[in-house]
């Protein structure tokens, strides 16, 4: 299941998930003449700042919306339209790298070999997205929620994929890296004042409510914001229960 995304309502209300990103980049250590691959680009943001090390960058995302956004923001910059699943450039990278992308993408053995392709031998992957237990409450909320109103087709759309350490280890040993560095971490998240749990449903979840009339989708999201509104609500704002996997690995130079 791929979302489709609504550029300016990520920018205007979820801006916080390239922010956070922009620590990621202390892992990343982007250099001077490297050429460095930013996988799920968005609308540009962190592309900017890799580029800003004087690395020579290239920002890929599967949505149209996206690019055609980071392309206005940042002109000067090159990005592609192409499916994180199914991709192959000519020429090695030094780096790949991305931020709260991979959890969107439930053919991940096939994004772990296009990264593995992608580099060149000794290069390097960089990423965080949702680790094991990310927005627990939430996943099941939504399915609770839409099974109880028969609505089974759209619950078996919640494949995010949320893996642990061991887990997403193994996979990327599979495909000739070595991990350097792994961490799990809990990152509860405020969202913007006036921003609730439909705010972030309307931009993440957005395909697996696809098919709902107007009428049906309010209730659902009412039902879930209800459901969720003693879980997820601190001081009066919202919060997602966000968990998240951070990794460095390298490509092995001997496979």
């Amino acid at each position: 299941m791929q979302n489709t995304w609504n550029s300016e309502l990520y920018e205007k209300k979820h801006s916080y998930v390239f922010k956070y990103g922009e620590d990621l980049l202390g892992l990343l250590r982007p250099e001077k003449g490297e050429k460095i691959l930013d996988l799920g680009s968005g609308t540009g943001h962190l592309t900017k700042l890799i580029a800003d090390s004087g690395a020579q960058v290239i920002g890929i995302d599967s949505s149209q919306e996206m690019i055609d956004q980071s392309s206005k923001n940042y002109p000067s910059l090159n990005f592609k339209r192409m499916d994180a699943a199914n991709f192959s450039f000519a020429e090695k990278f030094d780096a790949v790298f991305s931020n709260a992308v991979l959890h969107w993408i439930s053919e991940k053995e096939k994004v772990v070999k296009c990264i593995s392709d992608a580099l060149k031998d000794g290069g390097r992957f960089v990423a965080e997205f949702g680790g094991k237990d990310n927005i627990k409450n939430i996943v099941e909320s939504l399915n609770k929620t839409l099974l109880s109103n028969g609505y089974q087709e759209n619950a078996d759309r919640i494949n995010w994929y949320f893996p642990s350490i061991g887990e997403y280890s193994s996979l990327l040993e599979k495909y000739g890296f070595e991990v350097e560095y792994a961490a799990h971490f809990k990152r509860n998240t405020f969202l913007d004042e006036g921003v609730d749990i439909i705010d972030w449903l309307e931009m993440f979840g957005k395909g697996i409510l696809a098919g709902l009339n107007s009428k049906e989708k309010q209730n659902i999201l009412s039902s879930i914001k209800e459901n969720l509104s003693s879980r997820n609500i601190k001081n009066g704002r919202w919060f997602i229960d966000y968990k998240r996997l951070r990794i460095l690995a390298i490509k092995n130079s001997n496979l």
